[in-house]
């Protein structure tokens, strides 16, 4: 029944799906064992328990995004001998090498001191496990660092040459390792990753806060978080536009998708704000720009002259409506992240930061944002290399495994539901622990009318004191060490 399909198009499917699958649980896991070392270390400082009873709330959750991502990777791997096996034969004295290097310096350091994080800190001692923790943190930036080697010399190849068997063979593995994208891809993506864990802390913080169960634990997370996505947030805008640079630099043809430039502009190119592409025509239907503000942003000269894609050959045109919507996307969530982070600053500094509803709901509403933008920037990264695997060398249908179509669907269907059963049923776990914030200790139960009173610091009050109940007036506060 899968005879008519392209088995080239249901191989990318299926890679596209598991990998949309494996790439939320590395960018949460990321963000969440640097946030974990970074309570460890506050509870070592200070000796306030609220850390270390949010570290062992958290690091629960981490095992299990941990876990999922180690899985689905497994998974990832195994198409590239199945599906992918001309990209492997071709690209594998790289490639190989660079995945090697993942497995034996990032998740043996991860795998190694897992255990210790999670179960020996009332046997190895708390400087010892808190290494421990650091080596965790640690190993999930060197996994990010490996990997994304290995996509960004796919994007922008560099330090190799071609042997007479037609493989791609390292003649220089710094200028492999660091290839002209590989910078501005490892800071883009762990800020994103920074951010998607920072919005999911908050989220939850947020969520408790507007439960009022645990204000003492829920305020300090939120409290966090949202001074992590102020910090970021412009941060990570700066990072997507000097990447946004290199990309025009280094991979034109995407850049032109992107901003759905069919034409090109000798006097100034627009900003398409938005629009419908139509890749058949070579236009952008019902188009809202604004003008030569493209040109401004990609060449700090509003009349800079910019390419379009009626310089490029139509199948070297990558798919223009997947990029141009994905990158709108990533980028309006961008700058609502940014818009957070302002308000949680404008509410920090009149001192709301812990009774404003509307930020806590907020809050909440924006808990997966990050994980969405983490996608559409993928999306955008991967489609945007179409139609090549190694951009400008090796084509995708090149790399393509001698296999039917139905034996890929059948693979593809097999995938899909497995994922959703395994993964589905352990986001809802995950979710569920999320839920499931402990009260805060000794009697600190939440019940003060924290919408009028607020959760305020209180110089000198012991932690949770004065939390007022709802028939003793307004005067209660918390104080927070966030």
């Amino acid at each position: 029944m899968f005879d008519q399909f392209d088995a080239l198009l249901l191989a990318r499917i299926q890679f596209a799906f598991t990998v949309s699958f494996h790439i939320i649980f590395p960018a949460f896991s990321i963000g969440l064992a640097s946030y974990l070392a970074v309570l460890e270390g506050l509870h070592l400082w200070t000796k306030r328990p609220v850390y270390i009873e949010l570290f062992d709330f958290w690091k629960t959750i981490f095992a299990l995004a941990f876990g999922m991502g180690v899985v689905s990777g497994i998974v990832m791997s195994y198409q590239f001998g199945t599906n992918w096996s001309v990209f492997s034969d071709k690209a594998g004295p790289i490639v190989g090498p660079l995945m090697g290097y993942e497995v034996l310096s990032a998740f043996f350091l991860e795998a190694g001191f897992l255990g210790v994080m999670l179960f020996g800190r009332k046997r190895v001692g708390p400087g010892l496990h808190f290494f421990a923790t650091l080596m965790v943190a640690f190993g999930t930036l060197m996994s990010a660092t490996w990997i994304l080697a290995v996509n960004s010399w796919m994007q922008t190849p560099a330090g190799f040459a071609m042997n007479a068997a037609g493989q791609f063979v390292p003649t220089d593995w710094w200028a492999v390792i660091f290839n002209p994208s590989f910078p501005y891809r490892f800071t883009h993506m762990v800020l994103a990753a920074y951010l998607t864990t920072a919005l999911v802390v908050g989220s939850v913080g947020a969520f408790h806060l507007l439960r009022r169960t645990a204000p003492l634990r829920a305020g300090t997370m939120f409290s966090m978080a949202m001074g992590m996505i102020s910090v970021v947030a412009p941060l990570q805008i700066l990072a997507g536009d000097a990447h946004g640079l290199n990309t025009l630099e280094h991979q034109p043809v995407k850049v032109m998708a992107m901003e759905g430039h069919f034409e090109s502009h000798p006097d100034g190119a627009p900003l398409i704000l938005f629009g419908l592409p139509n890749q058949v025509e070579k236009r952008v239907d019902y188009a809202i720009e604004v003008p030569k503000l493209s040109s401004l942003i990609l060449k700090h000269d509003l009349n800079a002259p910019l390419n379009g894609l009626d310089t490029v050959p139509d199948e070297l045109e990558p798919p223009v409506e997947i990029l141009f919507f994905s990158f709108r996307v990533m980028v309006a969530l961008g700058f609502a992240m940014l818009g957070l982070g302002l308000w949680s600053l404008i509410c920090r500094w009149k001192g709301t930061l812990y009774s404003s509803e509307w930020l806590h709901r907020l809050a909440v509403l924006m808990g997966p944002a990050g994980f969405v933008a983490v996608l559409a920037g993928w999306i955008t990264t991967e489609v945007g290399r179409q139609p090549y695997t190694v951009y400008g060398h090796l084509l995708t249908a090149q790399s393509l495994s001698p296999i039917a179509a139905p034996a890929v669907a059948g693979s593809l269907i097999a995938f899909i539901i497995v994922y959703f059963l395994v993964f589905g049923a352990g986001t809802f776990y995950i979710l569920r622990l999320m839920g499931r914030l402990p009260r805060d200790p000794q009697g600190h139960l939440g019940l003060g009318p924290i919408r009028s009173a607020g959760i305020t610091p209180a110089a000198g009050m012991p932690e949770g004191a004065g939390h007022s109940h709802p028939r003793h007036g307004n005067s209660g506060g918390i104080r927070h060490g966030a």
